[in-house]
């Protein structure tokens, strides 16, 4: 759809994630700057000076530290179902869900094995869909079942919580100097919406498009929202 409104899109996989190398689960051969600096080399390898970057949950944190570090590769920044690791003011983040936590404490899953991997995966998806609307388990289900026969090593995915940096951004989210368009879920477990807020207020001239009732990441069903506001907002970026 990104593509059909005139957009040249890139969209790869990061280290330990689908068909990038994998290394060792539990032993990342790579920090979060590795990842920064990597979504650069991807734009090198296409010839691209410059791009709008769009960045989804923890590639959000990537994409924002992109715009802080390497600025001159960046038009614009769409930052969807993400935060910031610099507390807005005095303002506490708001944390995770109750039933978000539960789940983390408490689920269980075999990453040796396949089956295990892919219950495991459409039980979280289940989670963070925010449970305000009908959820596809059998569509989720074929997209996950896909997703692990696709990855190397679908288990070495946990390295990215591993990493010593994190991927985090390495200065306030205030220093970004593109234009930034923050989308979120009014339903998002993991980031609540004040994260989205938080972040759209720390961004100069920062805005913010709230899916009702969506959860965490990006759902078929907002497609036909978010895909007219990324080519509005990338299109602005391309004047400047």
């Amino acid at each position: 759809m990104l593509a059909g409104g005139g957009r040249f899109v890139i969209r790869y996989d990061h280290r330990d994630t689908g068909r990038s190398v994998a290394y060792e689960p539990g032993r990342p051969g790579y920090t979060g700057a590795d990842l920064v600096g990597d979504a650069a080399r991807v734009l090198d390898a296409y010839g691209v000076p410059a791009a709008h970057v769009v960045g989804v949950s923890a590639g959000g944190a990537l994409a924002q530290r992109l715009a802080l570090d390497h600025a001159d590769r960046v038009l614009s920044l769409v930052l969807i179902s993400t935060s910031s690791a610099v507390p807005a003011g005095d303002r506490a983040p708001e944390p995770p869900t109750a039933e978000f936590m539960r789940f983390v404490a408490t689920a269980h899953v075999d990453w040796s094995d396949a089956d295990s991997v892919v219950e495991y995966q459409v039980a979280y998806a289940r989670l963070l869909a925010g449970g305000r609307r009908p959820f596809d388990e059998a569509a989720v289900r074929g997209l996950v079942r896909r997703d692990v026969e696709r990855a190397h090593d679908f288990a070495a995915v946990r390295n990215h919580g591993a990493l010593p940096d994190g991927g985090l951004p390495s200065a306030p989210p205030s220093s970004i100097a593109v234009p930034a368009l923050v989308i979120h879920g009014s339903a998002d477990p993991m980031f609540p919406l004040p994260h989205g807020e938080a972040l759209a207020e720390q961004i100069p001239g920062g805005r913010l498009l709230v899916l009702e009732d969506a959860g965490h990441g990006v759902e078929r069903a907002d497609w036909a929202v978010i895909v007219p506001a990324i080519l509005e907002h990338t299109a602005a970026g391309s004047r400047r």
